[in-house]
Formats: C-alpha cells, sequence, structure tokens
C-alpha cells in the first residue's frame, strides 16, 4: 500500500480533505483504491499492481485550492510526506511540457529559465533535510511557486500561439458559442446571443421531446428554432444521445435489459430529430458521455455499437452534417468508482481505432463543485489536458465550458440545496465575478492556442437558465453583463474581428 505523511503548522496532522481524491496508475488512467487516514497518514490500497500517483484537493497558495497529483510511487512501509511529492509531480510534469514548448518554438525565457531551477533547488533542499515536517515547509512553498509559474508559463505560451494562429488564418468562421435553453429564449435573449456568439448550441433530449411513448412534444423547441433562425444565427444540435437521468424519458426504462428494442427505439429518435430539424442544423452532436455515466447497464461492446449507430445514422440521413462525438470528464476520476464506465481516452481511442465515422470529439469541461469532473483544477492542467487529443487526429470542440461567478448562498442562494462550490476547490481566490472573468480569458486563450481545437461553447447565457452550475451565466438575471461576458467579447473581437 501506498502512505503518506501530512504535515500542517510544523507537525503532522490527521485533518485531510479527501474530496475528489484517487490514485492513478500508467498514462493517467484512475484506479480503483481504498483511501483512509489512520494513525495520521493517508493510507492508499489499490487493487492493482504496480505505481501510482495520489491527486487531492490541496492548498496552493494565492493559486488557490487545486486538485493536484503527485508522481507514480512505488509501494513502501515508510511514508511519502505528500507534498515533497506533490512538487515532484508538478516539476514533472513542467519538465515534459518544456520538450513540447521547445519543439513549437516557444522555449522559456531566462526569466523562466530561473524561476524553474529555483523550484527544482527547493525540491532538492526538501529531500535533503532529515526533518519531515522541516521538509515538508520547503516543499509546500517550492509548491506554491510552481504552481503559480506552471499557469503562467501556459498563459504566455497560449498567448504566443494564439496570436501566430490568428495572423495565418487558422480559426474557422464560427468559433464562439453558448447553449440555449428553448424554455427561457424569448426574443430578448436570442438577440443578445446573436449579438455575441457565433452559434447556439440546442439541447435536444429525448426526454424532452417524447416524455411519453410515442407522445412528442416540439413546440418549445420549434419556437427557438424559429426564433434563431429568424437572428439568422447558426444551430447546433446536442443531447441528442445522452443515458443520463435527465435525458432519458421515464418510459425507456421498461426497455433496460433489452439493448435491440433500446437500440431501434433510439434510431427512431434520431431520425425524427433528422427529419425534422435537419434543414436546420449542421452540426450535432450524436453522442454524448455514455463512456461516464448511464442508467442502463451497457457493456463495453454495447456502448460502441451505440456509437456506431448514431454516427452511422447521421452519415445516412444527414449527409452534409459535422458530427461530433463528446466526451465528459476528461479526466475520468469516475472510473475509480464505477467499473461500468471507461476512461475517456480509451473510449475516445476506440471509437477512432474502430472505424466509426465521425468528424470531431467534443468536451465538456466545468469546474467548481465538489462531484467527479468538477473540482477544480488551474489552466497548467488543463492546457496538459487537451493537448493529449492532439493525437487522435480529430478537430476538438469544447461543447460545454463552466464555471461559478457567486460563492455559497449568492446571489439570490443560487447554491441553495447544492454542495458549496468551496468544496470543489478554487482558483486564485473564492469563486466571484471577477474571478469567473479571469478565468474565462485564460482558459479561452488556452484552448483557442491548440490548432485542433476549433470552438469553444459557453454553457449558459444567462443565470435564468436552469441551473448546472448555480451563478454560471454570462448575463445577470436581469440580463445585465457580468465582466466575464465583456472580457469573452473583447477576445472574440481580437481574434474573429467580431462586433
Amino acid at each position: 500500500m501506498l502512505r503518506f505523511s501530512v504535515f500542517a503548522e510544523g507537525s503532522v496532522t490527521d485533518i485531510v480533505d479527501f474530496s475528489g481524491a484517487y490514485l492513478l496508475g500508467s498514462d493517467g488512467v484512475p484506479l480503483r483504491a481504498e483511501l483512509e487516514l489512520r494513525d495520521r497518514q493517508i493510507i492508499c490500497r489499490k487493487r492493482a499492481t504496480g505505481p501510482a500517483a495520489l491527486s487531492i484537493l490541496w492548498p496552493a497558495g494565492s493559486s488557490g485550492r487545486l486538485l493536484m497529483a503527485t508522481t507514480r510511487l512505488q509501494e513502501r512501509e515508510r511514508p511519502y510526506i505528500l507534498e515533497v511529492e506533490l512538487l515532484r509531480g508538478r516539476l514533472m510534469r513542467l519538465a515534459q511540457k518544456r520538450e513540447e514548448w521547445v519543439l513549437a518554438d516557444c522555449a522559456y525565457s531566462a526569466e523562466e529559465r530561473t524561476e524553474i531551477d529555483a523550484c527544482r533547488e527547493t525540491l532538492i533542499e526538501a529531500l535533503k533535510t532529515d526533518d519531515p515536517a522541516t521538509a515538508a515547509r520547503i516543499a509546500q512553498d517550492g509548491l506554491e511557486r510552481s504552481v503559480a509559474l506552471g499557469e503562467q508559463l501556459a498563459a504566455n505560451k497560449a498567448q504566443v500561439l494564439i496570436e501566430r494562429r490568428r495572423q495565418v488564418g487558422g480559426f474557422t468562421r464560427r468559433v464562439f458559442g453558448c447553449r440555449v435553453d428553448p424554455l427561457c429564449a424569448d426574443d430578448k435573449v436570442c438577440t443578445k446571443l446573436a449579438g455575441a456568439f457565433d452559434f447556439a448550441v440546442l439541447p435536444i433530449p429525448w426526454k424532452t421531446v417524447e416524455p411519453h411513448e410515442q407522445e412528442h412534444n416540439w413546440a418549445a423547441l420549434d419556437a427557438c428554432v424559429e426564433r434563431l433562425a429568424k437572428e439568422r444565427l447558426p444551430i447546433k444540435g446536442s443531447d441528442l444521445v445522452c443515458f443520463t437521468e435527465a435525458c432519458i424519458p421515464d418510459w425507456l426504462y421498461i426497455w433496460e435489459h433489452d439493448f435491440e428494442t433500446i437500440r431501434e427505439l433510439l434510431y427512431a429518435h434520431l431520425a425524427r430529430v433528422i427529419d425534422r430539424y435537419g434543414s436546420f442544423i449542421q452540426v450535432w452532436d450524436v453522442i454524448s458521455g455514455i463512456h461516464a455515466a448511464s442508467c442502463f447497464a451497457f457493456n463495453f461492446e454495447q456502448l460502441m455499437e451505440l456509437t456506431r449507430m448514431a454516427a452511422t445514422t447521421f452519415r445516412q440521413l444527414a449527409p452534409q452534417a459535422t458530427t461530433v462525438v463528446n466526451l465528459v470528464s476528461p479526466w475520468g476520476e469516475y472510473y475509480a468508482r464505477n467499473q461500468r464506465t471507461i476512461p475517456p481516452l480509451l473510449y475516445a481511442d476506440m471509437v477512432v481505432q474502430s472505424g466509426i465515422d465521425f468528424d470531431a470529439f467534443g468536451l465538456s469541461l466545468f469546474f467548481g463543485m465538489g462531484t467527479d469532473g468538477m473540482y477544480t483544477r488551474d489552466l497548467f492542467q488543463i492546457s496538459t489536458m487537451l493537448d493529449r487529443f492532439a493525437v487522435l487526429g480529430k478537430p476538438l470542440h469544447i461543447t460545454t465550458l463552466q464555471v461559478p461567478s457567486c460563492a455559497e448562498g449568492e446571489p439570490n442562494d443560487a447554491w441553495k440545496g447544492q454542495m458549496s462550490p468551496r468544496a470543489g476547490g478554487t482558483w486564485h481566490a473564492p469563486w466571484d465575478e471577477d474571478v469567473q472573468a479571469d478565468w474565462v480569458r485564460g482558459i479561452y486563450e488556452i484552448a483557442l492556442s491548440k490548432p485542433f481545437v476549433d470552438t469553444v461553447t459557453w454553457r449558459n447565457l444567462t443565470d435564468r437558465d436552469p441551473h448546472y452550475l448555480p451563478g454560471g451565466g454570462l448575463l445577470r438575471t436581469d440580463l445585465s453583463p457580468k465582466p466575464a461576458f465583456d472580457s469573452l467579447q473583447e477576445l472574440r473581437t481580437t481574434i474573429t474581428g467580431a462586433r
């Protein structure tokens, strides 16, 4: 087993936050394990052989409270010092990125090299120290410096690469999107949406379209499509094939053990949607998140068959459309808790290797809530994760992106009845409108600096939309703009020239 000692104010502590903690094996794949705090040590019993890393929510000074990982470590009786191993893990990942940035002609400046060397010296000093408490204190200081340095490096390199991409015309005509809720999209919202974004994303979940078997409800969707068409705003369809509770009609559960019937019913549903909206919508998220969450106990082969069926249906019935296979929770924390799921990059690689005919991958990113897939990570980690998609050979669409703009209970008790955003970590400071604006600018620049990222879509335009992340809209409930909205519009003007 792996053991870690944790220190606070010069002594071993028995106060450790296990929120979101999990183990990682090779290639960053989460491992099933039991984690506990016993005898003032973190005890990790993994169900696989070989070295493993611990990912845990940890304070990083002015950078916030972030989910971070150690290096992969061998089992031993003597406990590791958590702060030292977190610092070692961060420096290892910085070294790996250095090679990539050099190849991209974005080598470190003299000042950046000096700071990296200083962080390395901190690790060496911590390793030389005989007193574990002193080693932890030295390593924590180095960790805070290295996290801040990593974010700065990622941001600096992104600005260089995004400007190069802009100069060579590397962006498509439609880069910036926003999701629209059909029930909240009145004329005023659609007008604001059309003035601020290049396209709208329209969710078309099966549960909304067919709440009762063979009884279809198109009214809200029809009205929304009509409003968006009036504004001449291109539309992207999403949530068509998604097996979460929010998307599956209740009546479908009677067939949960009959895969063939569900597949036939799903094909009929897709055919109806394409027939009704195919002339209005040219880009579709054909299937979303089935690798991570499903109300049905489908096996691996069945999930792949549903993916193939969905993509093939669109190729046959809408041959000119762009088809996107959407992934969620890109670090795959859920796999450490649920053996019926598939790690995201394994699923993505199998989709490619299986010869399924589709055009691009999509990726959903949420941060700021204490649940798997939504614990806060810094921009360096996000940038590194996005780079892993480059090897798949497909364009990438950031299909949903969101962080909150308020802490618990504000405004208007937005978080009432839900887990506090503090439980999901913080980025630089507790979430508020200014922090959200800074994060928006940073993450969009990181994403759009990648030549394989085609589009980025924000989740909610307004705070009056049904909440996924409370306070996550770019407009307040009265439709007045938050700083994040203004920041995004400035970036859009810079990149696409839109006004």
